[in-house]
């Protein structure tokens, strides 16, 4: 014997449809007033740029992954601290991949601010935060080439790659600080 069907409509599936049925027009318009957005606010922060926080973090993330299974810096790493950090503390990377978020959101303008959980000398305070890694300038240097092929992985335009990597750059020396050449060391 059939089974017969029922034919009602409650309030809630028609909720649910009319939802999903406005959804590709609201994305639209979404992204058409974004895309009017760009075109009439040249001056646009570099954080609004990158996508704000969402795009960030996951650039972030990608990064962050790529540095530990980087040969030269990470778990494999001559320096003996790096590799170190790289196999036994990796508990800690969720944390330094927000701590990076709110960095790169904040060097970029964004709504977020970052606090140095070991102040040093500059306010971002990454000297004290790097110097018992003894991180040399060439593994700083392979850590922002790293870098530039995330922004490449996740297509980040020239523009912006270009002030993401003198953002970076720019705390070099900072980042630096710890590292005793192996001439010094004897």
């Amino acid at each position: 014997m059939a089974r017969p069907r029922s034919t009602s409509i409650s309030r809630r599936s028609v909720v649910a449809g009319l939802a999903l049925t406005a959804a590709p027009v609201a994305l639209a318009g979404a992204n058409q007033a974004r895309a009017q957005a760009q075109q009439t606010t040249p001056d646009q922060s570099l954080y609004e740029r990158l996508g704000g926080v969402f795009a960030i973090a996951a650039v972030v993330d990608h990064f962050s992954d790529a540095v530990v299974k980087n040969a030269v810096v990470g778990q494999k790493s001559k320096n003996p601290q790096l590799r170190e950090w790289h196999t036994k503390n990796l508990k800690r990377l969720p944390g330094l991949k927000f701590m990076r978020t709110l960095w790169v959101c904040d060097v970029s303008g964004g709504p977020f601010q970052f606090k140095a959980t070991r102040p040093g000398t500059t306010p971002l305070g990454l000297e004290e935060a790097h110097r018992a890694l003894r991180i040399s300038p060439a593994e700083f240097d392979e850590v922002a080439a790293e870098l530039g092929r995330t922004l490449d992985f996740a297509k980040v335009p020239k523009r912006e790659k270009t002030e993401v990597l003198a953002a970076f750059a720019s705390h070099k020396d900072e980042v630096t600080a710890g590292y005793v050449s192996r001439a010094k060391r004897g």
